[in-house]
């Protein structure tokens, strides 16, 4: 397992729904922006083009509502690595209680968008997801 990468996000008024509470799917949206934070930040990439991976499955377990004017923070770890494939976990706190709000998790294969299917996870990226 990886050590965390940590990003924070301010719960905006358009992350809300009309329950007063972040909307289910927006959880989703914390944690592709850490993970493409967490790659940028690995790998130096530049364009969205180079990130390498797609996204093969999505999951999150809600634990308690975030609401407006909540500062969330959203670590993310490599948990396992496959073949062609690396698991990424998640958790969601409240930056301020350190409350957790939500944990998840997505799998991701490693792509050749030229041939349009799935590759090895290369050597370099491995080590990367392993010592970081």
């Amino acid at each position: 397992m990886s050590a965390r990468f940590t990003i924070r996000f301010p719960v905006r008024f358009r992350d809300i729904d009309a329950l007063g509470h972040v909307n289910n799917a927006v959880y989703f949206t914390y944690m592709e922006s850490a993970r493409t934070e967490y790659w940028i930040k690995l790998f130096g990439v530049r364009e969205l083009g180079e990130l390498g991976f797609i996204v093969a499955h999505a999951e999150c377990d809600y634990k308690v509502a975030a609401r407006f004017g909540d500062e969330l923070e959203v670590s993310i770890w490599t948990s396992s690595i496959g073949n062609s494939s690396f698991v990424w976990d998640y958790e969601i706190h409240n930056s301020v209680t350190r409350q957790l709000i939500a944990k998840g998790k997505t799998i991701q294969v490693t792509y050749d968008y030229g041939k349009e299917k799935a590759m090895p996870v290369p050597d370099d990226v491995r080590k990367k997801l392993l010592e970081n």
